[in-house]
């Protein structure tokens, strides 16, 4: 027996494929799948990576500072950037001023992995399916997405 989708008691807008969210987590379930075998080359995990891409455009923050730009708690930052640490791709070290404080600077190891992640854009890009343009308009209605979200916290 064939139930209709669009029946009273199952309204739309409770329908999986009608949730924002899940469009955005189901596409950033398959991004970060497609990432993977490109950062595995590199040794590093997806939020690896996007640590590394703090560091490589700003070297030397907090980790409070990194903690806010990639919008995540300091305490779960932690475990990855001692493990980036042990891979030699970072130093930790206390700040003078306020020993709370822990700043983080990349080794010659970790800027030279910079180069080595060169392609990763180009290979997503190709990836997508879609044109840098449209990338573009896609990741500016996101932020603004997201911006509206943080606040409505």
């Amino acid at each position: 027996m064939t139930t209709e989708r669009n029946t009273p008691d199952n309204c739309d807008h409770l329908l999986l494929d009608n949730q924002v969210c899940f469009a955005l987590h189901s596409t950033s379930l398959m991004m970060t799948k497609v990432y993977k075998p490109l950062l595995q080359a590199l040794g590093l995990t997806y939020p690896q990576y996007l640590a590394m891409m703090v560091l490589w455009e700003r070297d030397g923050l907090t980790v409070g500072e990194i903690s806010t730009r990639l919008l995540t708690d300091p305490g779960s930052l932690t475990p990855l950037l001692k493990r980036l640490e042990v891979e030699g791709l970072l130093s930790r070290t206390r700040s003078r001023e306020d020993e709370r404080v822990v700043i983080v600077e990349l080794t010659e190891q970790g800027r030279a992995l910079r180069e080595k992640a060169r392609g990763i854009p180009q290979c997503i890009l190709g990836a997508s399916g879609q044109t840098i343009e449209q990338l573009k308009k896609l990741q500016n209605d996101l932020q603004d997405l997201r911006a509206h979200l943080q606040d409505s916290l």
